[in-house]
């Protein structure tokens, strides 16, 4: 059996694809890899283009083929001559199963009727397709086979529930909670006295323009003209782009001369050129960001928690999560929060995180916030860390960073939703109690509320934060047992074997070696 692979992100472009929606595809691509190569030959395809070339090629050699697309329903076709598979990770309790904007694609029970059967990353997801799809359809649940790539830092490091203190580097830059000198008392403008007032009142008029004398008139009509004439040879980027200068001339040049009811029965006749005043688009400061092209260092210790997420991301709730550590360890000093974060734009979060940081003080507690890119080493060290993992999100289509700490025995604090239910219970993680509610497709345009999330409760949160930490502290025998539990728990659910034995099964064929190779990538999905 041959296995065609693809997904939208690969090995040149993940660096630059971190916080799209679909980036974790490419991880959960590289994860069954070698269980597929156990069982067949792998081949990854460069573009969608390139499946049928390769299958058509190995058909005239007699060899059976199948594509397995790692890319949502809607973005994996359907006219392939080669047998197509979607790899699906979905969070929300109902699939599209409607079109919009004249796109049948959207539709995925039509597209999943065109595939005949789906790979799942969760029973979650497997259950909203079967509702949608009939209980008859193929469906296979895959989690990522994650828990053998981490034997060795299982052998390497005992899980500690008290961190002595481990040295964190990374590419990027770090934040820290105790050296950025946030305070609430910024965010609320200050008085000024009344010689600043009137300082300020003498810069606002020096800044205004002359008064619209005759001549000044004149200097604004032949300024616009000319601009006129400069863009007659160019093509028309806009329907009614040279009309703008018209506009913006009358409302400069000679609209404080009419009467408002002249100008209102001229707004009638003439909207393009008498409508609306131009708004002035004013620009925001730039950010002062820190440099991020260098190597940056910071040590931890105490009893850890560590978090990785996109904060773009609706779904990750990762302000609560912040909050509720906070409240919960805001006399605690020892208690430290270590935020991995997995977006390459730092201006696209840095104002709402300073914002959330500073609102939260005063707090003993300690807030690390890592930006930029680890290495597998790094990765290690982050690993070897934690005390806990935490996750306080509203759905979860699998949660590989979750998994993944799990797996290097780490005991977590997450809710028991989604996909996360498949393998979070008391005995290796304090649930988060949560709730439904209603939200949106994400990839809906219309936004009307079809589907069902989760509420995570903050009550809930802040408690499981308190009893983590008194286990780590005064139970350590306790936090052993979890740990285990945790490891066992990924042992059943994602290692190599139980994997392959179910993707053996779904596609009929007989399982090759059982040796597994290491992947080594690591994601938030």
């Amino acid at each position: 059996m041959n296995f065609i692979l693809y997904s939208d992100v690969n090995d040149s472009s993940i660096s630059a694809s971190l916080g799209r929606p679909e980036y974790s595809y490419y991880f959960v691509l590289k994860a069954y890899r070698p269980v597929l190569e156990s069982l067949g030959r792998v081949h990854v395809a460069g573009s969608v283009t390139d499946v049928d070339v390769i299958y058509r090629q190995l058909l005239a050699a007699g060899e059976d083929s199948v594509f397995l697309s790692f890319t949502p329903p809607q973005k994996t076709p359907v006219d392939l001559q080669c047998p197509t598979i979607c790899v699906v990770a979905w969070e929300f309790d109902s699939i599209p199963d409607e079109q919009w904007d004249d796109d049948p694609r959207q539709d995925w029970t039509r597209m999943l009727a065109r595939h005949g059967r789906v790979i799942t990353l969760s029973s979650h997801t497997a259950t909203a397709i079967r509702r949608a799809m009939g209980e008859a359809f193929p469906v296979l649940v895959l989690p990522t086979p994650l828990w053998d790539s981490f034997a060795t830092i299982r052998q390497q490091h005992q899980p500690m529930p008290v961190n002595p203190g481990t040295a964190l580097a990374i590419k990027g830059c770090i934040f820290d909670s105790r050296t950025l000198g946030l305070s609430a008392d910024a965010l609320i403008p200050t008085p000024i006295s009344p010689e600043e007032q009137a300082a300020l009142a003498a810069a606002i008029e020096a800044a205004r323009p002359p008064p619209l004398t005759f001549k000044r008139r004149l200097v604004i009509a032949r300024h616009y003209l000319r601009l006129w004439v400069l863009d007659l040879g160019h093509e028309q980027a806009e329907p009614v782009p040279r009309v703008k200068f018209l506009h913006n001339w009358y409302w400069e040049g000679i609209r404080d001369l009419l009467p408002d009811a002249l100008h209102g029965w001229l707004q009638q006749r003439w909207p393009e050129v008498c409508g609306a005043a131009p708004v002035a688009v004013i620009e925001p400061a730039p950010l002062d960001l820190p440099d991020t092209s260098s190597v940056v260092e910071t040590t931890v210790e105490g009893v850890v928690y560590v978090s990785v997420f996109n904060p773009k991301d609706g779904r990750k709730n990762w302000h609560r999560l912040i909050s509720a550590f906070c409240w919960a360890f805001r006399e605690t000093p020892d208690a430290t929060l270590v935020l991995k974060i997995t977006q390459n734009d730092l201006a696209s979060y840095y104002s709402e995180l300073m914002t959330l940081l500073a609102q939260l003080t005063p707090f003993a507690c300690r807030v690390v916030v890592m930006h930029g890119y680890l290495d597998d080493a790094q990765y290690a060290r982050l690993y070897q860390a934690a005390s806990f993992y935490v996750n306080a999100s509203r759905c979860e289509g699998l949660c590989l960073p979750l998994m993944e700490f799990m797996s290097s025995g780490k005991p977590v604090i997450a809710p028991d939703h989604t996909a996360m239910k498949d393998y979070i219970d008391e005995s290796v993680a304090f649930v988060v109690k949560s709730s439904e509610e209603l939200t949106i497709w994400p990839q809906d345009t219309r936004i009307i509320y079809r589907t069902l999330r989760h509420r995570p409760d903050w009550g809930s949160l802040k408690d499981a934060y308190e009893n983590s930490y008194r286990m780590a502290k005064a139970q350590p025998q306790e936090y052993q047992r979890m740990s285990a539990a945790a490891v066992e728990r990924m042992q059943h659910y994602c290692a190599f074997a139980p994997v392959r034995k179910r993707l053996a099964e779904f596609f009929a064929l007989t399982a090759g070696p059982t040796d597994a190779a290491p992947v080594t990538d690591n994601a938030s999905c």
